[in-house]
């Protein structure tokens, strides 16, 4: 059996796990739940999607129509950025829980509070890390370190600018968890998303970085001072999404696994799948380094998601798995 079969068949088993733990919430719950999600066409929004129809509920997924959702799902067609169309688009429908996987800016975030107002019962954004860029903390952030409350909001920056919104991702964010916090028009929660890794869909390039650098024996861009972060696996992070439009609780809530990782501990899975490689270091004081390379620390506290249920794996367990996933075959 070749390594990129067994990499897919590792993946599949994951999101089979997902799938039918799913499966037995609906069982368990018996009444199927109208959810809508915006976005969710990729990575850990369609693992998200497969698992809330696995569980039975009615899901509707919002999107420009770049590409229709799964079989049982109903599509609706809007672009978010245009509040008139997304009202319109929308109608009559509401919904217990709207998943919001889109949610980049502000201004998105105020016509969200806006139209979804009387709409649903409760509100889920998938946040990130990057929320917490401005931290350098040698202890794991909690969610009160980053107080939306405390947050400026100003709708006025360049958002639609594609060049400003990406050199200002964790502060877009940020303010939008802001937007939701300041006047809720319904119950919401933030989900601060560690680093994602894994699948064989894996959009990012991260690994496949690492893994060209060390087939070539190109160095790899490092700080001096190699500072650790935490993840969580693409199964592990639509399982906790899941989870969350069954909860009710309400704020900021930090999803990671437990453990963190540095980047000699990312080449030293990807180099397994480089057999004839070395990885190769060149410590960068200024100036651009490698992806998930980082020069402070800010790894997540997933103790407020722990006591509230749910139960987190270890990187050391999913590491290579995740590799596997993202690389395949051996070169």
């Amino acid at each position: 059996m070749t390594q990129e079969v067994k990499a897919r068949e590792v993946a599949a088993t994951g999101a089979a796990a997902g799938i039918a733990a799913a499966e037995d919430v609906a069982a368990r719950q018996g009444n199927a739940r109208e959810v809508l999600v915006i976005g969710g066409n990729r990575y850990f929004g369609k693992r998200l999607i497969a698992r809330l129809l696995a569980a039975g509920d009615r899901v509707t997924v919002l999107n420009r129509g770049s590409s229709a959702p799964p079989p049982g799902a109903t599509h609706l067609i809007a672009d978010r950025d245009d509040e008139n169309a997304l009202d319109s688009a929308l109608g009559p429908r509401t919904f217990d829980v709207v998943v919001d996987q889109v949610c980049y800016t502000p201004r998105q975030a105020a016509i969200a509070r806006r139209v979804f107002a009387g709409r649903t019962r409760r509100h889920v954004l998938t946040s990130t890390v990057e929320v917490y860029e401005y931290e350098d903390s040698v202890a794991f952030v909690r969610e009160q370190d980053v107080d939306p409350l405390g947050v400026r909001v100003d709708l006025e920056l360049p958002w639609d600018k594609t060049e400003f919104l990406d050199s200002h991702y964790g502060e877009g964010k940020r303010q939008a968890e802001a937007v939701f916090a300041a006047e809720p028009a319904f119950p919401h929660v933030a989900v601060r998303v560690a680093h994602v890794l894994g699948g064989d869909d894996d959009f990012t390039g991260r690994l496949e970085h690492y893994a060209s650098r060390i087939r070539a024996g190109e160095p790899i861009a490092v700080p001096p001072v190699n500072r650790p972060a935490t993840y969580i696996h693409v199964e592990e992070i639509a399982d906790f999404l899941f989870w969350t439009v069954g909860q009710d609780f309400t704020g900021p809530v930090n999803a990671a696994s437990h453990g963190t990782l540095t980047t000699h501990d990312l080449c030293e899975a990807v180099s397994e799948h480089v057999p004839a490689g070395r990885a190769v270091f060149r410590e960068v004081e200024v100036g651009e380094v490698s992806p998930l390379s980082f020069r402070r620390f800010y790894g997540m506290d997933n103790t407020r998601a722990t006591r509230l249920g749910f139960t987190f794996g270890n990187v050391r367990q999913w590491l290579r798995r995740a590799a596997d996933e993202t690389l395949g075959k051996v070169d």
